[in-house]
C-alpha cells in the first residue's frame, strides 16, 4: 500500500506559487500595473482610453490571423499544464484534487450559471459606472477580424481565460497556502487581490470589481472544493463579454 503523499514545507509551498505567478498571472499584474500608470498619465481622459481585447494581428491575413490566435490560445494554457504538473508530484490525481473534472456535470453547470448572473449582472453596471466617473477605460472586448472563425475563436478565447484564472487563483493556489498553513482568509483575500490586479490594464473599476469577484470566487470554492463552476461561471461571462460585444458594437451605442 502506497503511502499518503506528504504536503510541501510552508517556504516551498510559498516560494513554488511565487514562481508559478512569475510566469504566468503575476507577470500579467506587473504589467498591468504599468499599464494603468501609462494610461494615468496620459493627456487623454482614464474612459475616453479604448482598452482593445483579443486583438487581430493579421487582419489582412486571416488565415495566419487564425493561426496567431490558436496558438495564443494553447500557449497561454501552458501555466494551467504546469500547475497541475506540480500538484501531481504530490497529489495522484490534481485534477481530481481541485474539483476540475465531471463528477458532478448538472450541479456544477446551475451553480456557474448562478454564479454568472450574480457576478455579471453588477459587474456590467459597476463598469458603466466606473467608465461614467472616469475610472475605467472603455473596454473593446473583441477587436478581431469578422471571419467565419471568429465566434468559435472567442469562445476558445473566453474558456483559455476561464480554465487559466480558475485553475491558477483557485485550485492550485489555495492547495498550496493551505500547505503553507495560510489562514482561510488570508487565502481568499490574496488571491482576490492577485486577481484585482492582473485586470488593473482596465482601470480603477476593473481592479475593484474583479477583487469582488475573486472574493465570491474564493468563498465558494472553500465551500464546495471544486473549480468547475467556477470555470463554468467565468467561461459564460466571457463569452458573453466577448462574443456580445462583437455582435452588437455597431448596434449599442453604450458599448
Amino acid at each position: 500500500m502506497s503511502s499518503a503523499p506528504e504536503p510541501l514545507a510552508p517556504r516551498t509551498a510559498v516560494t513554488e506559487t511565487l514562481l508559478v505567478l512569475g510566469v504566468s498571472l503575476g507577470a500579467s499584474a506587473l504589467w498591468s500595473a504599468l499599464s494603468l500608470l501609462r494610461k494615468l498619465t496620459a493627456d487623454q481622459r482614464l474612459s475616453g482610453q479604448v482598452t482593445s481585447m483579443n486583438q487581430s494581428v493579421t487582419p489582412d491575413q486571416p488565415w495566419l490571423d487564425l493561426a496567431h490566435q490558436l496558438v495564443g490560445i494553447a500557449l497561454a494554457l501552458v501555466p494551467v499544464a504546469l500547475a497541475l504538473h506540480l500538484l501531481a508530484r504530490q497529489h495522484r490525481r490534481p485534477t481530481h484534487l481541485i474539483g476540475l473534472d465531471t463528477r458532478a456535470p448538472g450541479r456544477d453547470l446551475l451553480q456557474g450559471l448562478a454564479l454568472a448572473a450574480a457576478i455579471g449582472i453588477p459587474g456590467l453596471g459597476l463598469y458603466l459606472a466606473a467608465r461614467a466617473l472616469d475610472l475605467n477605460t472603455t473596454i473593446a472586448a473583441s477587436d478581431l477580424t469578422q471571419a467565419w472563425w471568429t465566434v468559435p475563436v472567442l469562445v476558445l478565447a473566453a474558456g483559455q481565460n476561464a480554465l487559466l484564472e480558475e485553475v491558477i487563483m483557485l485550485g492550485y493556489l489555495f492547495t498550496r497556502w493551505r500547505e503553507a498553513t495560510w489562514s482561510p482568509v488570508a487565502i481568499v483575500v490574496a488571491s482576490a487581490l492577485v486577481r484585482g490586479s492582473y485586470h488593473l490594464y482596465q482601470g480603477i473599476g476593473g481592479f475593484v470589481g474583479n477583487i469582488a469577484m475573486g472574493l465570491l470566487l474564493g468563498a465558494v470554492y472553500l465551500r464546495v472544493r471544486r473549480v468547475m463552476p467556477m470555470f463554468i461561471a467565468h467561461w459564460v461571462i466571457d463569452i458573453v463579454a466577448f462574443v456580445g460585444y462583437a455582435l452588437l458594437v455597431t448596434r449599442v451605442a453604450w458599448l
